[in-house]
């Protein structure tokens, strides 16, 4: 073998191996192909060379990418018909390799570039379907040898591949921006669901904020004014996270209001929103929920609870839980609910809380726990904002695998029934 030729067969190797490097190194499909056609073309010293993509709605070849030549005829984006036009539409007809020593004589060959005098066009396939053309022209006649058509086709099926991985990139891409979408729009709508400002209640100052550890989540909380003045408070935990738990927290959402609105006592609130429920819910998910009824005139709060976390009362006798009888999450099966009121007196702090606060994990796998709340809801200038900020410090930048809600009522005057006028009482301190 000649110098010369010994070191075109090398070019010709390295050119091989280039491909296939860039087959997982660019998956932008227009990029990737130019570099390809300039590659080859520089090579081989092709005139023309260029990459034809089947299109499978029209059943056209589209040039994806052309390289080299005088012609016009041949731009990126033309399309032709498979079985048609050309040798490249012969090639993409029979699906086989087919070679034009000399093009003037060729029956397929059609004049693109008045120098072109052999060429050669290769099927792309993946999966053994046909995904396209690599074509190649050279100013000789019999420009292409037989053992460079056969490296030619080997090329062709790094090329395929190169496809396919840019196609399935881009499908991916595609699909994920879809997700991504879809995720933002569902949390722009759950956030719709959670109060957009306090309620006013004479004497009372209620404060919550819901933080999703996913875009979207399962906790919910809520403010729904009764007729009679009373205020409905609820905050609910659906088991699970992300997409899936915030509709079945939708729908729970949905039903809670349709019942509570009627006005109805906590304990019978939950019985039938369980019932709606148990009909509705898939198997094995289920809903905590405490759902409370403020009587501003009273100053009393009632509620009843299903499977959450009891409440935290914060008076003058100190700081402590408000156990209930135990019950089951809704959801599950038929139950009832126990109730408990409690008289809120000046400067008392009631606080709801999601399992996603006292649970919140360091990095030391250690938790917030129910110490921590409770020492830091007893401070006078605890708030809603003041407890997350320390739960964030506590976690310090530990990934939080729970959505975290919190709901604080702080009573400030409270109206007694049998007054005809606010009781005057100076206000706690705390900030909510």
């Amino acid at each position: 073998m000649k110098n010369e030729d010994q070191n075109q067969l090398i070019q010709e190797l390295f050119l091989l191996q280039r491909v296939a490097q860039r087959i997982n190194s660019n998956l932008d499909l227009d990029a990737l192909l130019a570099e390809i056609v300039n590659d080859v073309s520089q090579t081989f010293g092709c005139s023309r060379l260029a990459v034809f993509l089947k299109d499978d709605q029209t059943n056209e070849l589209v040039a994806g990418a052309d390289c080299g030549g005088d012609a016009k005829h041949c731009i990126k984006g033309e399309r032709f018909k498979i079985g048609e036009y050309g040798i490249v539409g012969h090639v993409g007809a029979t699906g086989e390799t087919y070679y034009a020593p000399d093009v003037t004589v060729d029956p397929y060959y059609q004049v693109g570039d008045d120098q072109t005098r052999s060429e050669v066009g290769i099927p792309l396939r993946s999966h053994r379907q046909l995904i396209g053309v690599f074509n190649a022209e050279h100013k000789e006649f019999n420009g292409f040898s037989p053992g460079r058509i056969q490296l030619l086709e080997a090329l062709a099926g790094h090329i395929a591949t190169a496809i396919e991985n840019a196609r399935m990139f881009q499908r991916e891409r595609m699909e994920k921006e879809r997700m991504l979408k879809e995720l933002s729009e569902a949390q722009r709508i759950q956030q719709i669901l959670f109060p957009s400002q306090p309620p006013a209640i004479p004497g009372f100052a209620v404060r919550g904020q819901c933080l999703p550890c996913l875009e979207v989540g399962g906790d919910w909380y809520d403010y729904i004014p009764l007729q009679d003045g009373r205020l409905g408070i609820v905050l609910a935990d659906v088991s699970g996270k992300g997409m899936g738990a915030a509709l079945l927290m939708s729908s729970t959402r949905t039903v809670l209001r349709l019942v509570a609105e009627s006005g109805l006592p906590p304990a019978e609130v939950l019985c039938r929103v369980n019932r709606v429920l148990l009909k509705d819910f898939p198997t094995a998910k289920f809903v905590t929920m405490v759902y409370a009824l403020l009587d501003p005139k009273s100053g009393s709060i009632v509620f009843a609870s299903a499977g959450h976390l009891p409440p935290l009362l914060v008076d003058l006798s100190g700081a402590h839980f408000l156990e209930t009888e135990a019950r089951l999450p809704l959801g599950f099966r038929e139950s009832s609910f126990s109730e408990r009121t409690i008289e809120m007196t000046a400067g008392s702090l009631l606080v709801f809380y999601s399992d996603g606060v006292t649970e919140a994990m360091n990095s030391s796998f250690e938790e917030y726990g129910e110490t921590r709340l409770r020492d830091h809801a007893a401070n006078p200038s605890a708030s809603v904002e003041s407890l997350l900020n320390d739960v964030r410090t506590f976690t310090a930048g530990y990934p939080a695998s729970d959505d975290v809600t919190v709901v604080m009522v702080q009573a400030h005057e409270i109206l007694q029934a049998a007054q005809s006028k606010l009781k005057k009482i100076p206000a706690f301190s705390a900030k909510i």
